[in-house]
């Protein structure tokens, strides 16, 4: 769904190092397809996985919503509930950039990169379904804004409200200011 611009392939805090790694790199799959962040021509890797995208129907889409609300890396600055794009390049806000660090990610706000290719709200809407997991408690006032606030792009992860096979999976902690 994203990853960060600029980041050498083989660096641990890339969302396609990670899957690889982690998931994806554990199974005998024919093909997969990773954004490319370190490509020297984005404007191509942009088209070339618009393409993808479109060739290639998504049937499920696993996400996660970010402390400032944001879905991929869709952040309220920069989300479009009706891109024109499938696949695009953005300035991550100091919320999203802060958050990596929080996370253990990167050691300190100035080595997390400025720019990420990301998924734009339509393409992630297009899945036929969308599982969204969303644990810490960090992430509770935007679990509470998602699910009370007006659906806006204030808070991107609202639009999840709007999708029918939507599915929002929390732990107590993200959960804790809801009322259940």
């Amino acid at each position: 769904m994203d990853e960060y611009v600029g980041l050498p392939a083989d660096a641990p805090q890339g969302f396609g190092y990670y899957l690889k790694n982690q998931i994806l790199g554990k199974f005998p799959f024919r093909s997969i397809n990773y954004l490319n962040g370190n490509c020297r021509h984005p404007d191509e890797e942009l088209k070339r996985y618009t393409a993808l995208l479109q060739q290639y129907p998504t049937d499920i889409v696993y996400m996660g919503i970010g402390e400032n609300g944001h879905i991929a890396f869709n952040d309220p600055h920069v989300a479009h509930f009706d891109d024109p794009e499938w696949v695009k390049i953005v300035d991550l806000d100091k919320t999203s950039r802060m958050q990596q660090v929080n996370d253990g990610c990167f050691d300190a706000i100035d080595k997390v990169p400025l720019y990420a290719i990301t998924l734009t709200v339509p393409a992630l809407m297009s899945g036929r379904y969308l599982f969204c997991i969303v644990p810490t408690r960090s992430k509770a006032m935007a679990i509470y804004h998602t699910i009370n606030g007006p659906v806006s792009e204030a808070v991107p992860a609202t639009c999840l409200r709007l999708h029918e096979h939507a599915r929002l999976y929390t732990d107590m902690e993200s959960a804790e200011m809801l009322s259940l």
